[in-house]
């Protein structure tokens, strides 16, 4: 009804696929996430495993993002003009050969590209074998008419191409064996790649607490840092405790067992370039760590990063994880092996079933039952059960021989008996009396009941306590329920009240009440009575309940948060400012930590400096 006019503007993007000559163009609306662009490319290129794909895009301040799958487009990318997106693999594999189709063949675009741009670092020895692979699944099988002189120089293949690379390349071209299938190159190509310690690695530029330059590189495995193309440092996941970030410092809090057992813990810090690219490392790991290590997306919890005094970030994983793919795939296997075998059985099993109830018999004994005529005597010695499970069976399938017979004495009381000779006649045929719902006796002891109960609230509306004396030595006189009706008059109504005034109340529901056991002379009318007397109890507890309600305090929550707030805010600056101005031995393991070593030199000096230039002009 109130629709927003941006609903039915439609938006254009371009997307640039591995290739760099290859270019797609989609359209979207501002209502759309990020996993509709990327479910839309992988339809278009028939990718079935969407999950390890995903789209890269650079903002204005020129730093890389990842399009979130869980968040508006058009929210994510308002500072860009034009959209354009570059379609990459976001992350890689353990086991390249999972994928299948094309999908495996954009991981092998996407692992030539690493090799072309130099994320895929390597010796030289294995920067010519992978060449080699590229050489043959492009050019095809080494000929001497066709491939003479440099003709690798016009590839590109690799960041550093020197002409001593070119060389080998072609020397392991020239032994390759000829007339291959081109995917065979495609598969010993990855075969390679998963093997070095750069695989599935985006290098990020970080430095250590030392000041010195290095990389960090997180994959499948974990997060590793890389000095001079050399992996230097390796956390595996399971030691990875928790990400943060603080302003431009990423941290990272281990925990693991080193050489004796001992369990240890452990925090380590980077400094990036900027806020946003730190921010953009901490993302990076955290959708890693969770895609890599989650057992499935429903376990995923909304993940916050960021100190108290820099802008918090908060991120929530969309999509599936690794292990609910390979589970998926795995039940697909099983189905479809259990089909095949169902198939075959169905196949071996071609002889025919033979009836296996014999219908020949089975109507003759129909035929017996319905034109014979068996006493009763006769039913505890009959025995239908002759091993054929298909005879119909009426409603009442017990025999009558364990049947509780019912008749009723001269009094009028219902009498069960076992065997059915003592309510049958002498010709077989069941006798039973006409049914009274209750006897004269009964009423006249009902009619007396009542008289009594009337007679009791008298006393009640003329003395109190003489009244309750009464009732309490004749109560054994009466039934339960007329017991529990007349409790329920005397408790409870004299200790709210007068008893003057509850006398009237009482006087006026004995006269309604004898008005309607006139009426309907029975002991349960009594008890209906006492219902409604509790009634108007309960009403009156109800409002005085209500009376007292009302001077309650009600219980806010602001009155309660902005004291503890400013409290805690107060406590935290008063320990901040005591752990980093003291010299004391006892902080110095908490002064070098990375988050206080961040906060004093980004936000600390600078505020004390600002605060004592203040203070010194003014005096």
């Amino acid at each position: 009804m109130f629709r927003n006019k941006n609903e039915s503007i439609v938006y254009k993007c371009t997307v640039r696929l591995l290739e760099d000559a290859d270019i797609l163009e989609c359209e979207f609306q501002s209502f759309h996430r990020g996993s509709y662009l990327v479910e839309y490319i992988c339809e278009q290129l028939e990718i079935n495993e969407k999950d390890y794909f995903g789209l890269r895009y650079v903002d204005a301040s020129k730093q890389r993002h990842w399009l979130d799958l869980g968040k508006s487009i058009i929210k994510q990318c308002k500072d860009i003009d034009p959209f354009l997106f570059s379609f990459r693999v976001k992350f890689y594999p353990a086991d390249p050969f999972r994928l299948t189709g094309n999908g495996r063949l954009m991981l092998y675009q996407q692992l030539k590209r690493d090799l072309r741009h130099g994320r895929l670092y390597c010796s030289i020895g294995e920067a010519a074998a992978l060449g080699s692979l590229i050489v043959q699944e492009e050019l095809g099988d080494y000929d001497e008419v066709v491939h003479i002189g440099d003709y690798v120089s016009s590839l590109n293949l690799a960041l550093r191409q020197t002409e001593a690379l070119e060389k080998k390349i072609m020397e392991l071209h020239k032994k390759r064996q000829p007339y291959q299938d081109p995917s065979v190159a495609m598969d010993e190509f990855m075969g390679i790649a998963r093997g070095l310690e750069t695989y599935g690695i985006d290098p990020h530029p970080v430095k250590d607490h030392r000041g010195s330059q290095l990389y960090i590189g997180i994959n499948y495995s974990g997060i590793s840092t890389f000095v001079s193309g050399k992996r230097s440092q390796h956390f595996r996941w399971n030691e990875v405790h928790k990400l943060n970030f603080e302003g431009k410092m990423f941290i990272a809090h281990l925990s693991y067992t080193d050489a004796s057992r001992e369990p240890k813990k452990h925090t380590i810090g980077f400094k990036c370039s900027s806020n946003a690219t730190c921010r953009y490392l901490w993302r990076c790991a955290i959708e890693q760590m969770l895609f890599f290590t989650l057992p499935n997306s429903q376990h995923a919890a909304v993940v916050s990063g960021g100190g108290f005094f820099s802008w918090g970030t908060k991120f929530k994983y969309t999509g599936r994880t690794e292990r609910e793919i390979l589970t998926e795939s795995i039940n697909a296997l099983r189905k479809q092996k259990m089909t095949n075998s169902e198939a075959s059985k169905r196949k071996a099993s071609s002889v025919p079933a033979t009836p296996s109830s014999p219908q020949g018999d089975l109507a003759q004994i129909r035929k017996l039952l319905r034109n014979s005529y068996i006493a009763s005597d006769d039913y505890k010695h009959l025995n239908l059960h002759s091993g054929y499970s298909s005879l119909p069976r009426s409603t009442m399938s017990e025999p009558l021989g364990n049947c509780h017979m019912a008749t009723t004495d001269s009094l009028g009381n219902i009498v069960y008996s076992n065997h059915p000779h003592d309510v049958m006649g002498g010709g077989g045929a069941v006798q039973i009396p006409s049914l009274e719902p209750v006897s004269e006796e009964a009423r006249l002891r009902a009619s007396s009941n009542i008289d009594n109960l009337h007679q009791s609230i008298a006393t009640i509306g003329n003395g109190g306590e003489a009244g309750e004396y009464y009732l309490k030595g004749d109560a054994i006189e009466y039934s339960a329920p007329e017991c529990a009706a007349i409790n329920n008059l005397c408790e409870g109504r004299l200790s709210h009240q007068s008893a003057k005034s509850k006398r009237n109340e009482y006087h006026s529901y004995a006269q309604q009440h004898h008005a309607y056991a006139s009426a309907c002379p029975t002991v349960s009318d009594a008890s209906k009575s006492a219902t409604q007397a509790k009634g108007v109890e309960n009403q009156y507890d109800r409002q005085n309940a209500a009376n007292c309600a009302k001077g309650v305090r009600k219980f806010r929550f602001l009155n309660a948060f902005i004291p503890s707030f400013l409290f805690v805010i107060f406590a935290m600056t008063v320990s901040a400012i005591v752990i980093l101005e003291s010299e004391s031995e006892i902080f110095e393991r908490i002064r070098n930590m990375p988050e206080m070593i961040s906060l004093r030199y980004q936000y600390y000096q600078p505020l004390k400096e600002y605060v004592l230039q203040k203070f010194g002009r003014k005096s």
